[in-house]
């Protein structure tokens, strides 16, 4: 029987070898009844060297971990620039550039100013990046169980896309009160200095609302913006490993495989920065004002408001998602976590395409 259904979704998949010359094979019989098919090439024990089983719970814990530590300290260094950067969101008659923004910030706050923001910052975000990058490895392996093996490889950008929208949802929900803390202390001076301040002046004025006011345009900055952040760089990685890098991963050393996963992350980032920036606008005006909807926003602030601070947001992403892939992979390094390599076409559907002898 020839496998019509497959060669369809395999000619649809934009990611796949165009037009296979299909032949007749046997299907083969699994060795062992309710023996479970495993994920995107990897392994299902722990490979000599591993210090847990990938998709066991140690690996979810301390995929979370990473989460924690790449998304926590990145965001908390590039404070200033995303304080300057939400004033010429917010306040662009006043501040009409990164350079300007900077000095009129010294000029008034003086260096310390440069820090506003930074503890809603790190709490916010590293709880943003235990569920970012934990559920993303959650989910995953989730959706490719669901998939089998087989689709997993055919509909694998799919399934990044599917997976780190998942995680992103509930990654949102843990960030979202600290975010609207750390907009509101760097867009309204004298409002609050610090969160100890600015929590319960918040909650006095506006409830529990005022910290959750912002979570729907922060779904719509935040979702695009993780999908992107994930497929591109896992398709960029098995990009890279093809036609870049002149030997196979398992050749790399540690240091030349991070070293790819930085370069990685920093093509991904660019692109993260540029479709999620006008709902980034949206959210930073937001949290400033009182009592303004999403929708007045957007419309007050026009097709070319949404788009101001971009260069600031590009570089800032950039950079920022480049060092939380570095740091990431590097914590997987350290604990000795499985790091499976790019996913390659499984015998089966080799033999079902024709592609073996």
């Amino acid at each position: 029987m020839y496998p019509t259904a497959l060669t369809q979704m395999a000619r649809g998949n934009p990611f796949s070898a165009p037009l296979f010359s299909l032949q007749k094979v046997e299907e083969p019989q699994p060795s062992q009844q309710g023996q479970r098919t495993r994920r995107l090439a990897a392994a299902a024990t722990a490979q000599e060297g591993d210090s847990c089983e990938f998709g066991s719970q140690k690996y979810f814990v301390l995929c979370g971990f990473g989460g924690i530590l790449s998304c926590g300290t990145t965001h908390t260094a590039v404070v200033p620039l995303d304080l300057v950067k939400c004033r010429l969101q917010v306040d662009p008659d006043k501040y009409k550039s990164i350079a300007n923004g900077f000095s009129l910030t010294l000029k008034e706050d003086g260096v310390r100013g440069l820090a506003k923001g930074w503890a809603p910052t790190f709490i916010g975000y590293s709880m943003q990046g235990l569920c970012k990058f934990g559920f993303y490895e959650v989910f995953k392996v989730f959706y490719s169980d669901l998939l089998g093996e087989e689709n997993t490889y055919l509909w694998r950008t799919s399934l990044y896309l599917a997976a780190s929208a998942s995680a992103e949802f509930f990654a949102d929900i843990a960030l979202a009160p600290m975010e609207a803390v750390k907009v509101r202390i760097q867009t309204r001076p004298g409002y609050a200095n610090n969160l100890r301040q600015c929590v319960p002046k918040m909650f006095a004025e506006e409830g529990v609302w005022a910290f959750y006011k912002g979570l729907v345009p922060l779904w719509m900055r935040q979702i695009p913006y993780t999908m992107m952040k994930f497929s591109c760089f896992e398709r960029t990685v098995e990009l890279i490993y093809k036609y870049a890098v002149p030997k196979p991963r398992a050749e790399c050393s540690k240091s030349e495989q991070l070293v790819v996963t930085f370069v990685a992350g920093y093509i991904a980032g660019v692109f993260c920065a540029i479709v999620s920036h006008p709902a980034d606008s949206v959210v930073s005006v937001l949290n400033k004002e009182s009592g303004s909807t999403a929708f007045q926003v957007l419309k007050k602030l026009g097709p070319k408001g949404v788009w101001k601070g971009l260069v600031a947001r590009i570089i800032m992403i950039g950079t920022l998602t480049a060092l939380q892939w570095f740091i990431y992979d590097s914590v997987k390094v350290y604990f000795r976590l499985p790091r499976p390599p790019p996913p390659e076409m499984p015998e089966s559907l080799k033999k079902k395409l024709g592609l073996t002898e």
